[in-house]
């Protein structure tokens, strides 16, 4: 028997419209079925798996239970099984959509490592019908990360199912669910391998090659996200003078390089970022002395830019009176870490992209162009591009709208969940 959980009358409405997600005010009472073995009353566990119903009875749906604000997010809205069959479908369906828009391919009707793009998300959250639970594909290592307490209790079912779904091509899965879970769940959840092992880093996105780092980096070790954003900052780079800012690995700046860019400066705040990003730059362009990255807060080194008026690459930052000089740049490319992971820090947030953008119109050279992003899932599209907009304002600057940017389609939007679009971004032609 499984848990119950019942709503207040007229709280299904959401789950009519298939909406994921069961706010903890939509609740009237549970009903529990105690454990084998358990005397007494019983109560229910995060992570635990749950029946939605109606205030008069009716089934709504199935899915995991959690504390917070979010009580319940939703896997069905059928009455089934939550078992290894039904993993493996949801992981098949989601490799399906994957080769479809092209980023996976197939050999003889199974997965294989594309030897021209071997980086994709294979499943995003709400996006692939599996809340609470994203997994990356990096060559033949798969990298699997929960957000859910109840995506953490099912992980080597999923892992079983994705060895089953990827076939012999799939190597290892690194579970890297440290930082994602929910702090008050308390699991003591360290990162690790749940499958096999592999000491090869190197995946390939478009025929440029990437050192990623699961073990240590940023997410799942890369931005997957920015692929289809990456290849047109290359359509744009011939010729210009490219700076890089909040580089993390240097996916921009690769791309630049192939784009041909006169040189491309990389800043990141992050010591170990920069190295990947000279690594990076050097596995795909060796000996290329067109790059150069710089370990920089980002605000400190656009301030200190706007004081030079030499072409000539910088090589102090530390003091105003030790800096020498800066390029002219004439494409920027801004994508900082979220400024707002919750509504609360929207307004502060929306304050850190005027200021941030404001620099970067200042610093931008006559006839360049800005590309702009915003992953903060709190700030929405038309908040981020009043902020830019006021950036444009402040520095004085006429600007044109060339491109308005987003997730790519291997991070899909679920229809019933229009939370799920995060990433903004917009390419500007400045006068």
């Amino acid at each position: 028997m499984m848990n119950k959980i019942i709503l207040r009358r007229g709280k299904e409405e959401s789950l009519n419209r298939f909406h994921p997600w069961i706010f903890s005010g939509a609740i009237h009472h549970t009903e529990i079925t105690p454990r084998e073995g358990e005397a007494g009353s019983a109560s229910l566990e995060e992570g635990d798996i749950v029946e939605v119903l109606a205030s008069d009875g009716r089934f709504l749906a199935i899915g995991h239970w959690q504390i917070g604000s979010i009580a319940v997010r939703v896997l069905t809205f059928k009455r089934q099984p939550i078992n290894q069959a039904f993993w493996q479908k949801r992981l098949a369906a989601a490799l399906d959509v994957r080769c479809a828009i092209g980023v996976a391919e197939m050999e003889n009707g199974k997965w294989s490592n594309g030897k021209y793009n071997d980086i994709f998300r294979l499943v995003h959250g709400e996006g692939d019908n599996l809340p609470g639970l994203v997994i990356d594909i990096y060559g033949s290592t798969a990298v699997m990360q929960a957000h859910s307490v109840g995506m953490h209790v099912c992980r080597m079912e999923i892992a079983e199912a994705l060895k089953a779904v990827m076939g012999d091509s799939l190597k290892s899965i690194y579970y890297k669910s440290e930082t994602t879970l929910p702090f008050k769940a308390q699991l003591g959840q360290e990162n690790c391998f749940l499958y096999g092992e592999t000491g090869d880093d190197i995946a390939r996105e478009n025929g440029l090659k990437f050192h990623i780092d699961w073990l240590k980096g940023q997410k799942t070790g890369f931005f997957v996200d920015q692929r289809d954003n990456r290849a047109l900052v290359e359509h744009y780079a011939k010729g210009r003078r490219v700076l890089n800012m909040f580089c993390y690995t240097g996916g921009f700046s690769v791309y630049a390089m192939r784009g041909g860019a006169e040189l491309v400066h990389s800043v990141d705040s992050s010591a170990k970022a920069i190295e990947l990003v000279d690594a990076n730059v050097e596995m795909n362009f060796p000996r290329d002395n067109r790059h150069e990255a710089f370990a920089e807060d980002a605000f400190k080194f656009m301030e200190n830019s706007l004081f030079s008026d030499s072409l000539e690459p910088r090589r102090s930052f530390n003091e105003r009176s030790t800096f020498h000089s800066s390029p002219k740049y004439d494409l920027i490319i801004l994508d900082p870490p979220a400024f707002a992971k919750h509504k609360d820090a929207l307004h502060n947030a929306l304050r850190g992209y005027t200021k941030l953008n404001a620099k970067a119109f200042e610093m931008i050279q006559p006839g360049g162009i800005l590309f702009t992003f915003s992953c903060s899932q709190a700030v929405n599209k038309d908040q981020f591009r009043t902020a830019v907009f006021t950036a444009a304002a402040m520095a004085r600057r006429k600007v044109r709208i060339l491109h308005q940017l987003h997730q790519p389609a291997d991070h899909p939007i679920n229809i019933y969940h229009p939370e799920g679009e995060y990433l903004k971004g917009l390419v500007l032609y400045v006068e």
